[in-house]
């Protein structure tokens, strides 16, 4: 029979190896472009940090049938935005989908998207074992003109730590 102090030690290195396996993707200043009447598609952005190596492979709304995730690249002088497949996610570094690179796009919008709205979005990530983590964020919806995160976003209120779920 295993003594006390040796089942507890067993014990806590169990659930910290669980929480270790747990590790959350985070998502941080997730927001959408507002829209003007009649207008049929915007973009997401937001920065994204895995504990692993991961990638983006898909991002769904109840707001639209359709998000693709997108980059803006040169190309022949020329700035083109094409849908991608995936977005690489290294281990612990921020990802940053902006208006001029990497970003989502909900297309065939129904109804137009106003400043102060908030838009559901789920991510699906895919670790390098192929295992997949939906993780599920609501995005500030901003003015037209908003190219970053205004300074007084820097609170918590429009960032998601670990709120995400496995398939």
């Amino acid at each position: 029979m295993r003594s006390f102090p040796t089942t507890l030690a067993l014990a806590l290195s169990l659930v910290a190896g669980t929480a270790a396996a747990q590790a959350q993707i985070q998502v941080t200043d997730p927001w959408v472009r507002a829209t003007v009447p009649q207008q049929k598609s915007t973009g997401a952005f937001m920065t994204i940090t895995s504990p692993t190596d991961a990638r983006l492979v898909e991002a769904r709304s109840s707001l639209t049938p359709s998000v693709e995730v997108h980059e803006m690249a040169m190309e022949k002088d020329v700035m083109k935005m094409r849908q991608v497949d995936s977005v690489a996610l290294p281990a612990g570094k921020p990802v940053a989908l902006t208006p001029g690179g990497f970003h989502m796009m909900l297309l065939d919008l129904k109804q137009q998207v106003k400043a102060g709205d908030t838009v559901p979005l789920t991510l699906v990530v895919e670790g390098a074992d192929g295992k997949r983590q939906s993780v599920e964020v609501q995005a500030a919806v901003r003015p037209l003109n908003a190219r970053a995160a205004p300074a007084a976003s820097a609170g918590h209120g429009d960032h998601v730590h670990g709120a995400g779920h496995k398939h």
